[in-house]
């Protein structure tokens, strides 16, 4: 395969227009399209996902479920086309390390063939909305004035913003400028939450109409009713020597910012007072300090670390849980809360602006990194758990009314709100 164009995304078909000159502005003969409900032409939107095979499932999330329910609303006045391009792998055989040539190809990818590819399909489009800030590079090659960016976070731009706290080598912060660049040429961004628009308007990125917040939304899955086969499934690993095992979670990536090194002292410091809790880790292996960390404190037979899970199971997990351990110094927004309430998975979590905004009172938070009291907070609440279960099912219907004001139906009404206003301007 030699083509992008030629790769499969999902509700595409390729244009017979890719090799003409690009505009910065749509043309009229360009406007042409279905109906909506309310008779006038739907308005064609690209959601522009990351790339699949980066194995970002927090990112994949947003792009399919924002697409899901933009589909599922016929009277939105949009017609939605989830953009993913398969990435093309160019360095496979060739005798470099296969980690430097994976790098190369993203980096290939990301700038090369995905603009390349934007530029010679825009015009099937009316509104593009890139749902992941770390891949504005894009909107270089899109049309001025129709196009929305989510924005996350802000570790993309650290090493700009934060070199002395982030620093990276002369072509990483020029590749990491081409995308800030981008990203400040969006017609309008999207928050997932008030502390990172808070965040945007302290480095002066945008004037305050160009920012929406628009909280993520909780999968489908994550109930806590039960799910019979992904149950069962969970069960056969989650085998433990207590006949009441206690399970505590850990949900997300190891980079810096989740505090893995705190997570595991506190699971050390739980241990001495209950010695059959065990951890449960999804979201990607640690990394080779963190688990010379893990021998070091003797934690070997008591950690469970699982690859990347399906939604339906990970809710099976998180009803499974005891508790959910949320132990970052910084985030976006936190989609391990919503998912672990909404499965009626009670959360402790780092005291951050942004966990609050989230978790409200719904979520029991600890001092950032300070292991004596979120190992006294964890071992409290099980005890709670286990003698005066009144009182912990009031945590858990607390945990479930919480997560029920985060719906994918109501992020994709909001959304479709502003590509109209984008639209019709």
């Amino acid at each position: 395969m030699t083509r992008m164009e030629r790769l499969p995304v999902r509700g595409y078909v390729s244009s017979p227009d890719a090799d003409r000159d690009f505009p910065h502005t749509l043309a009229p003969a360009d406007c042409q399209g279905d109906r909506s409900s309310t008779g006038q032409r739907a308005v064609r939107v690209a959601v522009i996902c990351d790339f699949r095979e980066e194995n970002w499932p927090s990112m994949d999330l947003v792009g399919d479920m924002l697409y899901r329910y933009l589909d599922r609303d016929q009277g939105n006045g949009i017609t939605p086309t989830q953009v993913q391009p398969a990435l093309r792998r160019r360095l496979v055989r060739v005798p470099i390390s296969r980690q430097l040539g994976w790098n190369v190809d993203r980096l290939i990818n990301r700038f090369g063939d995905y603009p390349l590819w934007m530029r010679r399909e825009y015009r099937r489009f009316d509104v593009f909305h890139v749902v992941d800030h770390s891949y504005s590079q894009l909107i270089h090659n899109l049309p001025r004035g129709r196009t929305v960016v989510t924005c996350h976070d802000l570790d993309t731009f650290r090493c700009l913003f934060e070199p002395g706290r982030d620093m990276r080598p002369a072509w990483f912060r020029a590749m990491t400028r081409r995308i800030l660049n981008g990203f400040r040429l969006a017609a309008h961004v999207i928050t997932v939450s008030s502390a990172i628009r808070e965040e945007l308007l302290g480095y002066g990125l945008f004037s305050p109409e160009r920012i929406s917040v628009i909280p993520n939304g909780v999968h489908p899955a994550c109930s806590p009713f039960p799910d019979p086969l992904a149950d069962a499934h969970v069960a056969r690993f989650l085998i433990s020597d207590s006949r009441r095992p206690i399970w505590l979670l850990n949900v997300g990536s190891t980079v810096e910012r989740k505090r893995i090194d705190v997570l595991l002292r506190v699971f050390a410091a739980v241990r001495k007072e209950l010695p059959q809790a065990c951890l449960l880790r999804t979201g990607g292996p640690f990394t080779g300090s963190q688990q010379q960390l893990v021998q070091e404190l003797q934690l070997d037979g008591a950690i469970l670390v699982l690859p990347f899970l399906e939604r339906n199971v990970l809710a099976a997990v998180y009803r499974r849980a005891s508790m959910l351990l949320h132990t970052s110094e910084a985030e976006g927004f936190g989609l391990p809360l919503i998912e672990a309430m909404a499965c009626g998975c009670p959360v402790v979590a780092s005291d951050v602006p942004v966990l609050h905004e989230v978790g409200g009172e719904a979520v029991t938070f600890c001092p950032v990194a300070d292991v004596p009291v979120w190992s006294q907070t964890v071992v409290r609440l099980l005890r709670e758990r286990e003698e005066r279960n009144s009182e912990w099912e009031v945590r858990r219907q607390q945990a479930l009314e919480r997560a029920a004001y985060f719906t994918w139906n109501e992020n994709a009404r909001q959304t479709a709100s502003i590509y109209q206003k984008l639209f019709h301007s």
